[in-house]
């Protein structure tokens, strides 16, 4: 079957979902008025609140939010598990569980003056649910970034043989990424002290983009063991002291430029991609299950639970509720305007996920690229794809990686500096010291995490990303779910429709379901053997029991300080907290 039919077909159900569903929420659940004056109109100053247009908003929304969650966790729960069951979780995740998590989060804050989704928590639970929910997201934002630093990495070291002996990846990878690095930050000084206007920067940086790419190659860094680490290890650390700085220093300086020209690689590779499915005549080979049903039990565990938190942002995303809350609700010039923005960026992720998923799709089972990272397989993939406009391999490979890299890089950015947020916010450390102190505790916990060698329940040595990839999928859909019981409870109190507090609800239940099934099944496989008791492993390997427990610990004590909210308060709605300041 060609994947045109596939990919095609869930475009086109997506769209039905938008206009049907997206309608009923607008309509029956949120009650959106365009008449109602948004935080955006009433508060402009200029910096954080600006009435934005949908159509600039909207990409703005998207790529914060579409890094490489959308493609990692699909890919990796494509070769576990089979295309069909991942694909279906992309389709219904993203229209009935995903779009109304990032649409609730969105709509709520807008109608709190912009708060955070931790204030709507705050407002509508308890102060108590507050604090374990900014601790909850803390721990989360850790996993985040050493899963993503770790994968990203990974292609700093490694190669790819693109079939006739030539090797793409390791230190050309690392050397056009820092050259990539290099160009937002001199952008942003030019755009700041100059009067180059943001077009022109664009035209002038966006083909040197493209020079750093193809230059790599000829002046690759080979890393080498630095003081007893392997390579990769250094250059976590490396990135880790990017976040570093990225977190600190002014957004003009480097996030608003870096941004900015890593929008466009998404927006290419999903165009690339598009090309691909259309024009390449590319068949499905890889089997719709990896177990056939015929196997009983072992078709449907453990894809019940692992699935639903391995594709994670493809499907649904609790990061999605720091951004729909913290930056874009101060944006929304309309209500009306959320529609598009929450729900409609959502299921062009979705779409996202799909082209991510249809890299493994055409690829033969047992081929050797699917031992390789998800980075290598999706950028072998949009290799292919680029070659139908007469790119050669080499270059598109290594696009692929750094288009990769770069949403990775967006990730880690937005991460660390909500990160910096909370620990200030909890503790009210402010100025130089509260930022710097703040962000070193942020980058300096990952870098102890991958510091360390990880080792699988069997003793086996493993990448950080494969291992922590899982805690982090548990934890981020855990925080969905969360965020989802904020809502519920924001809808109980304010919703015209009595019934309205549904729609949340059952996700948010299924979301906590499946969550808190997968973080006991990881605390069971380290702990369990042979159903005997073994007790916690020594070394590394305590790491992912230990984190599994934390998690459902605060999961469960939010849910019972939500519980007395809603029945023993009887939902009874507490002054909120002063908008949080940087």
């Amino acid at each position: 079957m060609n994947i045109i039919f596939i990919v095609l077909g869930v475009c086109a159900l997506f769209y039905v979902a938008y206009r049907t569903y997206g309608t009923f929420l607008a309509k029956k659940v949120y009650f959106l008025n365009n008449e109602a004056v948004t935080p955006a109109v009433e508060m402009e100053d200029g910096l954080d609140y600006v009435p934005t247009e949908p159509k600039f908003l909207l990409g703005q929304h998207f790529s914060a939010i579409a890094a490489a969650g959308p493609i990692t966790g699909p890919i990796i729960a494509g070769i576990a598990y089979g295309w069909l069951p991942t694909l279906l979780w992309i389709l219904i995740g993203s229209v009935f569980i995903g779009g109304v998590h990032d649409w609730g989060a969105l709509i709520a804050s807008v109608r709190n003056k912009a708060r955070s989704i931790t204030e709507t928590v705050r407002t509508n639970v308890s102060r108590s649910a507050w604090i374990l929910f900014n601790l909850f997201i803390f721990v989360t934002l850790v996993m985040i970034i050493v899963a993503f630093t770790d994968i990203t990495t990974a292609s700093f070291v490694n190669q790819v043989d693109i079939g006739n002996g030539e090797m793409v990846g390791g230190g050309a990878i690392a050397t056009s990424s820092i050259l990539y690095l290099c160009l937002p930050i001199i952008m942003g000084f030019l755009l700041k002290y100059t009067k180059l206007s943001l077009t022109w920067a664009t035209i002038i940086f966006l083909p040197l983009v493209a020079v750093a790419i193809w230059v790599g190659k000829y002046i690759p860094i080979n890393m080498p063991t630095v003081l007893g680490l392997a390579p990769q290890k250094v250059w976590n650390i490396i990135v880790l002291i990017y976040c570093f700085v990225a977190a600190i220093v002014p957004v003009w300086a480097l996030l608003q430029p870096r941004g900015h020209l890593g929008g466009y690689f998404l927006y290419a590779s999903v165009i690339v991609a598009a090309i691909g499915v259309l024009f390449g005549g590319f068949k499905v080979q890889y089997p719709a299950f990896t177990v056939p049903f015929s196997e009983g039990s072992k078709a449907w565990f453990p894809l019940f639970p692992m699935m639903f938190i391995t594709v994670a942002c493809g499907a649904c995303s609790g990061f999605h509720s720091l951004v729909s809350s913290g930056t874009t609700s101060k944006q929304i010039k309309r209500e009306g305007d959320t529609k598009i923005i929450g729900y409609g960026a959502m299921l062009m992720e979705g779409v996202v996920a799909v082209i991510a998923l249809s890299t493994v799709m055409i690829v033969a089972k047992g081929d050797a690229l699917l031992t390789k990272s998800p980075n290598f397989v999706y950028a072998v993939g949009i290799g292919h794809f680029m070659k139908l406009i007469g790119v050669s391999p080499a270059f598109g490979i290594s696009f692929g990686l750094m288009a990769f890299t770069t949403f990775v890089y967006d990730t880690l950015d937005i991460c660390t500096r909500l990160g910096r947020y909370i620990i200030q916010e909890l503790t009210g450390w402010k100025g130089w010291f509260g930022r710097i102190f703040s962000t070193l505790i942020v980058g300096g916990t990952p870098a102890i995490l991958m510091l360390i060698n990880l080792t699988d329940a069997e003793g086996k040595p493993v990448s950080a990303w494969s291992v922590f990839w899982k805690t982090f999928g548990a934890s981020n859909q855990l925080l969905a779910a969360l965020a989802l019981i904020g809502v519920t409870v924001w809808l109980l109190n304010t919703a015209k429709n009595k019934k309205a507090w549904l729609v949340t609800f059952i996700p948010a239940c299924f979301m906590f379901l499946m969550s808190s099934w997968a973080l006991v099944r990881m605390f069971v496989t380290y702990t369990f053997k042979d159903g005997a008791w073994i007790g916690l492993p020594a070394g590394p390997n305590v790491i992912i029991p230990v984190a599994s427990v934390i998690y459902l610990v605060l999961a469960l004590w939010m849910a019972w300080e939500t519980y007395r909210a809603v029945v023993m308060h009887k939902g009874a709605k507490i002054e909120a907290a002063p908008a949080a300041t940087d």
